[in-house]
Order: C-alpha cells, then sequence, then structure tokens
C-alpha cells in the first residue's frame, strides 16, 4: 500500500505544529487499517471454525446413532456373558458343596441349619480346643448365612436366614462363655511355678483367649504380659489382694460395632431447629426381637414414652449379656436372653451396608440424645473404621477350687454361673483404716500381625449402655512405633477396638491403569500415605504393595471382591462410598458419566493406558479429563505419547492442549473427529492391531475392571 507524502519540513529541521498532526492522523489511519485487516482475518477464522465445528456436529449426529448402539450391544453382550457365568458358578459350588459330605450342614437349607444348631447346642464339651474348632466351623457358616441375607429378595427367605444368625451369633458366644468358666474352675491345676497364679494362652485361627487366675494373691504383684501373643495386663493393687480371674479374649471378628448402627437410628422430626435430629434406641422395623415381640404384646396400653424406655433398658440388658461382663445369672438359666442379645448383634451386622446404602441410619457421632445436657463422645463409625476384631477384657469372680482328701475330689458348684467381679466401685476397703478411690486399669497390645496401621491407631471402647465405641475414659496412651505396640489405661474392664480413619489415603495423587497384555492390566493408586498395585489376569486379582504386614494378601489370587474385603480388613483402603463426600473433598463430577467413563475404559483396558490428569479439576462437574494413550509393547513409550481427553454426557473429544499446557481449554484437536462415545474417539488414535485387542477381551476381564473403578472412583477423588 503505497503511503501518503508528509509535508517537507522546514529549513531549521524542526517539524512544524502542522507536519506533526499530519504525522499523527496518517499513523492513525494505518494502525485503524491494520486492525480492520486483524479483524476481518479474525472473521474469516471463526467462520472457517464455526463451519469446521459445523460439519464434525454434523458427521458426529450421523454416526450418533450407530455409535450408541454399537456400544449398548458390548455392555449388554459383557452384562449377560458375565450373569450366565456367575449363575453357573453358583449351581458348580452349590453342586460340590453337596458331593463333598463333610457334615457340615447346608446354609440354604433351614432344617440342616435348625439341626446343627441344636446338636452343638446340647453337646456337652466345654474343653477350649475342640470348642474353638467347633467355633471356626460355625463362623464360616455364620459368613455363608449371612452373603444369603445380603442376597435374599424375598422377605420369607430373609427372616429364615436372619433367625440362623442370630441363634449361630448367641450359640458362638455361649460356648466360649462357659469354656472359660470351665478353664476358671480348675485354675489351681494349672498354676505357674513361679508365681503360684494360673495363666493360659489359647490359640484359634478366629479367636485368641488369655486368662489369669489370682491364687496367690500377693500385694506386689502388678501385672502380667503374655509375650506369645502380645498381650499384657496391669492390675491396680486393690485387685491384686482379691479373688479375681481376668480374661483377654480377642476375636478376630467385630459383631459389636453393628450394634452401634442399629441403637442409633436417624429420625427426622417435623422440626427445623438442629434438635429435630434425636435418637431412638429400637430396633428396625425388619428387627424381630423376641423380647421386644412380648413387651408389645403385654404393654400396648402404655404410652409411646414407657414403651420406648423398656425397649431401651432390655438392648441394654442383651449387650451386656453379649460381652459377658453383666450378667448374674448362670448360663443355663440365661440363654433365652442371651439369645436375644447376641441375635441382635448378629442380625444387625448382616444388614448394616443395606442399612447404611438405603440411607437410614446416620453414625452415632451425628446423633443428639433427647434428654442428655452434654454431648455423647461417640466415635463416627464412618470416620473411623475398627481394625483387629475386639479385644474383650474382664474381670471375674474366682470360681471355687476343687480340693482333693483322700481321692476325693471336693468342689462346692454354684449355680450362678462365671460371676463379673464389681470394678470399679465408690470405694475400695483395702483393710479397716484405709479406703481408696478405683484408679484406672491397665492394658497393652501388640499390633495384629494381619492390619496395617497407616497412622497411630486410636483406641475406642465400648459403652453398653449407650451401645457405641468411644474415646473418652481411656488415659496415658502411649504407642511405640518399633515395637508395634500400644499401651493405655481405661476407667474400668471393657471392651475396646483399634480404629484408623477410613479415608487416611483419600484424595489420591495420582492413577493409573496400564495393559499388560490380552486381559492383563495393572491398576495403580498413589495415595497420601501408601502407593498400592493391583494387577488382573482376567476376573482374578493380586495385591502388590510395599507396606510391611500385607504377607498374607501378597502373592495371592482372588476375585475383586474378594481382594476388596481382604483390604479393607487389614487396614488398606482405597474404596469409596456414599459416606465418602462427607471426608474427602471431590471433583463433584456427574456419576453418569463418570460411570459410563468407567464401563468404557474397561473394554480397551487391554489395549491402552488411562492415567490422571490435572486437568480434571479444571473442566467442571459435567466432563471428566484423563490422559490416555494406545500401549503398543513392554517398551517405555515417551510422555509425548499421552493425549488428553475430555469425556461428557454427549460428546467426547481429543483437546489440543497438552497435561504441560500452562492453561486449560477445551479446544478440541481439529485433526480429530467428536465422537459420542468414549470408545470410538479413542480408535481414531489406535493402530488396527490395538482397536482387535479390544474386541477379544474377555467379559470377566472387563467385569473385574469395571468393578476395580467403580469402587475407587479415580476420576473422583484425584
Amino acid at each position: 500500500m503505497a503511503r501518503k507524502k508528509t509535508p517537507k519540513q522546514s529549513k531549521g529541521g524542526k517539524k512544524t505544529k502542522k507536519q506533526k498532526e499530519e504525522e499523527k492522523r496518517l499513523q492513525e489511519e494505518e494502525e485503524a487499517q491494520l486492525e480492520a485487516e486483524r479483524e476481518e482475518q479474525e472473521r474469516l477464522d471463526r467462520e472457517k471454525k464455526d463451519q469446521e465445528l459445523e460439519r464434525l456436529e454434523l458427521r458426529d449426529r450421523e454416526y450418533r446413532e450407530l455409535e450408541l448402539n454399537e456400544l449398548h450391544h458390548l455392555l449388554e453382550q459383557n452384562h449377560s456373558a458375565v450373569t450366565k457365568w456367575r449363575a453357573d458358578a453358583a449351581e458348580k459350588a452349590k453342586w460340590e458343596r453337596y458331593m463333598c459330605c463333610d457334615g457340615a450342614p447346608d446354609p440354604e437349607v433351614q432344617q440342616d441349619v435348625n439341626t446343627y444348631l441344636s446338636l452343638w447346642r446340647e453337646d456337652p464339651e466345654v474343653n477350649i480346643t475342640p470348642v474353638l474348632k467347633q467355633c471356626n466351623v460355625a463362623l464360616q457358616l455364620l459368613e455363608e448365612l449371612e452373603v444369603l441375607l445380603r442376597d435374599a429378595t424375598d422377605p420369607k427367605e430373609g427372616q429364615k436366614y436372619q433367625e440362623a444368625v442370630i441363634s449361630l451369633q448367641e450359640l458362638i458366644h455361649s460356648k466360649l462363655h462357659l469354656s472359660t468358666e470351665e478353664i476358671f474352675k480348675r485354675a489351681n491345676e494349672n498354676t505357674d511355678t513361679e508365681t503360684g497364679n494360673m495363666q493360659t494362652v489359647v490359640k484359634g485361627d478366629n479367636t485368641t483367649l488369655c486368662v489369669w487366675a489370682n491364687l496367690k494373691r500377693n500385694q506386689r504383684f502388678k501385672g502380667l504380659n503374655f509375650e506369645e501373643v502380645g498381650l499384657g495386663f496391669e492390675l491396680p493393687k486393690q485387685l491384686t489382694m482379691s479373688d479375681i480371674a481376668v480374661r483377654i479374649l480377642h476375636t478376630h471378628y467385630d459383631h459389636l460395632s453393628s450394634l452401634a448402627w442399629m441403637a442409633h437410628r436417624k429420625i427426622h422430626t417435623p422440626s427445623h431447629s438442629p434438635g429435630s435430629l434425636v435418637v431412638v434406641d429400637e430396633a428396625p422395623a425388619d428387627t424381630d426381637l423376641p423380647e421386644q415381640e412380648e413387651t408389645k404384646d403385654t404393654e400396648e396400653g402404655k404410652d409411646d414414652n414407657e414403651t420406648q424406655q423398656q425397649t431401651a433398658d432390655e438392648e441394654v440388658q442383651s449387650i451386656q449379656e453379649l460381652e459377658g461382663s453383666k450378667s448374674e445369672d448362670s448360663p443355663e438359666s440365661s440363654k433365652s436372653s442371651r439369645e436375644s442379645a447376641e441375635g441382635s448383634g448378629s442380625q444387625i451386622q448382616t444388614q448394616m451396608e443395606a442399612l447404611c446404602v438405603e440411607g437410614e441410619f446416620s453414625s452415632p457421632s451425628e446423633l443428639l440424645t433427647m434428654d442428655s445436657s452434654e454431648p455423647v463422645q461417640a466415635v463416627d463409625l464412618m470416620e473411623y473404621t475398627p481394625l483387629g476384631g475386639v479385644f474383650y477384657y474382664d474381670v471375674f469372680r474366682l470360681p471355687p477350687q476343687a480340693h482333693r482328701v483322700n481321692g476325693w475330689e471336693i468342689r462346692q458348684k454354684l449355680h450362678t454361673g462365671l460371676q463379673v467381679f464389681p470394678y470399679p466401685t465408690e470405694t475400695f476397703n483395702l483393710d479397716d483404716n484405709e479406703a481408696l478411690t478405683c484408679p484406672p486399669v491397665g492394658m497393652s497390645v501388640k499390633l495384629p500381625e494381619r492390619v496395617v496401621f497407616l497412622e497411630t491407631p486410636q483406641v475406642a471402647r465400648w459403652d453398653a449402655a449407650d451401645k457405641q465405641w468411644r474415646m473418652d475414659g481411656i488415659s496415658d496412651v502411649s504407642y511405640e512405633e518399633e515395637e508395634a505396640k500400644i499401651s493405655f489405661k481405661m476407667d474400668s474392664f471393657q471392651a475396646f477396638v483399634l480404629m484408623q480413619e477410613t479415608y487416611a489415603n483419600l484424595p489420591f495423587l495420582s492413577w493409573e491403569l496400564s495393559p499388560l497384555g490380552q486381559d492383563a492390566a495393572t491398576f495403580t493408586v498413589n495415595g497420601p500415605l501408601i502407593e498400592i498395585s493391583i494387577t488382573i489376569q482376567g476376573d482374578q486379582c493380586i495385591l502388590k504393595s510395599e507396606v510391611k504386614g500385607l504377607s498374607h494378601l501378597q502373592g495371592k489370587w482372588m476375585s475383586s471382591p474378594d481382594l476388596q474385603r481382604a483390604m479393607l480388613n487389614a487396614g488398606i483402603n482405597i474404596f469409596v462410598n456414599e459416606h465418602t463426600d462427607k471426608y474427602v473433598s471431590s471433583f463433584g463430577k456427574d456419576p453418569l458419566t463418570e460411570h459410563a467413563a468407567y464401563e468404557q475404559m474397561a473394554f480397551f483396558a487391554s489395549a491402552c493406558a488411562f492415567s490422571r490428569s490435572k486437568w480434571n479439576a479444571k473442566c467442571g462437574a459435567a466432563h471428566l479429563v484423563m490422559q490416555a494413550r494406545e500401549h503398543r509393547g513392554p517398551a517405555t513409550q515417551p510422555m509425548d505419547s499421552w493425549c488428553l481427553y475430555l469425556v461428557g454426557a454427549q460428546r467426547s473429544q481429543k483437546l489440543e492442549i497438552k497435561e504441560r499446557s500452562k492453561t486449560f481449554s477445551s479446544n478440541h484437536d481439529p485433526s480429530r473427529d467428536f465422537h459420542s462415545t468414549f470408545i470410538h474417539m479413542l480408535q481414531d488414535d489406535m493402530s488396527t492391531d490395538g482397536i482387535a485387542r479390544t474386541r477379544e477381551s474377555s467379559y470377566l476381564f472387563v467385569d473385574t475392571v469395571q468393578s476395580l473403578l467403580r469402587a475407587t472412583r479415580p476420576l473422583m477423588y484425584s
């Protein structure tokens, strides 16, 4: 473009005012013309981009139905195959059980279970060793019954399994109690040569029993360590002079925590105040406790408050009997009450998961009592998880010991059974001139071998009156990390557990799903505390981790549900549920979009690798962003091979930006089409061999990957 001539300068070389104005005008005209040209170019680019976008959208709409139908067909085909396989596996397992003929009852046959219960109840065996073996069989049957109860759809079948669980749980506890009593009755026959007292340890597969009888009443006795099982206790001076017997019963299973879920039921009243959330100590509608039925029948005329109070009193008594720490009656005379009590615990345990999912129950820590002036310091069982089972710490009156005279055994026979020694009391008379208050009792525990505590364990005691775990009343806590040992003191003898924060390893710092070959992949999760790797081969999974204490899990192939349960029981939680959002920050993604992404990722897990993207936090709740690439072999692939994909409910697209980009942009890669599904978007960047591998994926492998992704939800919590 030709520029206009500017006026000549004056003789002195200085520009006149008119010349300056003319230059400024020309410069402004030039800038305006350049701006117009730039805007025109941008307009043309936008039009071109809009035209290209319209073309892509038209193409997407053209193939939308075809792509959705293909995805739907894959999902239906996989689901049908998995459903058939599970049905066949269940039939095969049922037949193998029938052909086994090992004497164990079929949990689905009520008559077989009732016969088993009757025969064991009438069995006079009280020797602890055979009783523990019988308890192992009963616990296996109990586990099978609880699975049937959770899966039951017919209310009548559910009631049948529920009653069996109640009876079996009561019987297990009753047998352990009777065996303990028998040991104490013969304490003087098994005395220690050094101390003159009786001390015995009995180890079972699911139970550890430590007992000590104070036969010498030595005032200098302070406590005892059962070194072979890592348990120890300390007694105050007053108790060392009494006829007492101490029992530490460690059950590797936990039935008390379920009582807390049942006892504190959330009920909403028509009020807008915080106090509208109250606690009613009652069983769920589908819980049929014998005592409660009788109360209802005989007390119909009473008002609601009296009925609730009586129901609460009966449940308190039932829980006390479940612990074996409050009963003053003989085992024979209290059989029916213990049966109801322990049955309640078993029943609640089997119902807990379903009730939590339905939102019918709240954590005890969220509850407000109707007449309490001070908040109850209850443990939130959604925030904390008991690990390693329950430790029952009890003190009993020492039963009368037998005496041998002229070949005869003389024993005072009592009909009261094993009686609890009252401690603490208001005052304890050591002698006529001195009265002391009751100091706390000590306890030391070596952490269970098959449990991993990622942080310092918390100690919680069981409050039988309020039916909840509490962390108050515990003092002088000392944790020795090198020795994996924790010591503390409690105000009284109570059951206690060791707890850990449920979501201590969330949210994830990173995650990756990488193929290992056809129907094989590795899912790696890096949390704030530990890194976990799960290898998937077909429908089997194996755990790999550097964390100590998981030797019983590492190197063992198991199904995805079994692995998840085993990891949770071991204290390794990378799994989420409907309550996780209350304790862990998330991205609040649309659950349907998220679920659909996991389904499609599983279909391509044999050929494609997927990984976390930092931009997933920037794309909004309606979309997901992840990195993906085709896995072309065992050789290490460069980082640049990762591509970013934006996944939404209606459309998936490849992004123009990279993970290392400075800002987020949802602009799509102009070299790629839009697609209605994620798998069709992935195929645009895949080789023919890679696509073929995805079509050959086993339905069991796809289902297993889906279950792990849904259980961990890495796109929501990383």
